[in-house]
């Protein structure tokens, strides 16, 4: 099975700008993307043979989050169920026979953290609703978390410690959900790869320098791990700010997630 976690930065720019030659070329079982920055509809989508999900945001053109899969969920369910989370488009849950499916684009600390206190209620919540999730069944967690874990995932770490998204307490964070039943794919398989980034400032010349963040994730139950084949970040494909990156597993190579 293949998933593919994208953040489109506004995806009518990103259908002008390949989107759907990468949407078709990856053939993805299930792609997810965050910041639609628009309502379903919108916008021309041929997607043949995939189910469409959207959950946008009250304010037009802001946030939003859409799941496009080949293969139909058992159920939908859209934000946390907690009504302050929920107006701006920012969780769907696809739940699935042997799985739950979690696509999130996290709230930014944002400039001068103006928004630090609220990303904390947010990440103490949200941490709750994947936790109830996993006493069910395994969670696969994918999207924009706006935080680069540790100083391997972004280069500037020394200038940049403090600033949104590479707080200590965004960072805490994540330490936190991860040593709590969750594994980071992509570190599970690359623990030491320097340069492995998944966004860039349009500033400075950020890509063409590789000077980005890994904020984009894909985070499994632990108990997923035996079934993981290979976690991967897709540094080539432009469109937006941010480049898609990929989960694949195995459901055949046990019963572990039972």
């Amino acid at each position: 099975m293949k998933l593919i976690s994208w953040n489109v930065n506004g995806l009518r720019a990103c259908l002008g700008k390949g989107f759907l030659d990468f949407f078709t070329q990856v053939d993805a079982d299930i792609f997810c993307v965050q910041e639609t920055k628009m309502q379903q509809g919108q916008a021309q989508l041929p997607l043949e043979g995939y189910e469409e999900y959207w959950n946008s945001a009250v304010k037009k053109g802001y946030s939003g989050t859409a799941v496009f899969t080949r293969i139909s969920p058992l159920a939908v369910t859209y934000g946390i169920g907690i009504e302050r989370h929920d107006q701006e488009g920012r969780v769907i849950t696809l739940e699935f026979p042997q799985f739950y499916l979690v696509n999130v684009y996290t709230p930014n600390a944002q400039r001068e953290l103006e928004r630090l206190s609220y990303r904390m209620e947010w990440e103490d919540d949200f941490q709750a609703y994947l936790h109830r999730l996993d006493e069910k069944k395994p969670v696969i967690v994918c999207g924009d978390l706006n935080v680069a874990h540790q100083e391997i995932d972004l280069k500037n770490y020394k200038t940049n410690r403090g600033n949104a998204g590479f707080t200590d307490e965004e960072r805490g964070k994540m330490t936190q959900l991860l040593s709590s039943g969750f594994t980071d794919s992509f570190r599970y398989f690359y623990p030491d790869l320097e340069g492995g980034y998944s966004w860039w400032s349009y500033m400075f010349q950020a890509r063409a320098k590789n000077a980005g963040w890994r904020i984009d994730y894909f985070l499994v139950s632990d108990r997923l791990r035996p079934l993981l084949t290979d976690s991967k970040i897709h540094t080539q494909v432009l469109g937006s700010d941010h480049c898609p990156v990929e989960l694949t597993l195995d459901w055949n190579r046990g019963e572990s997630h039972e």
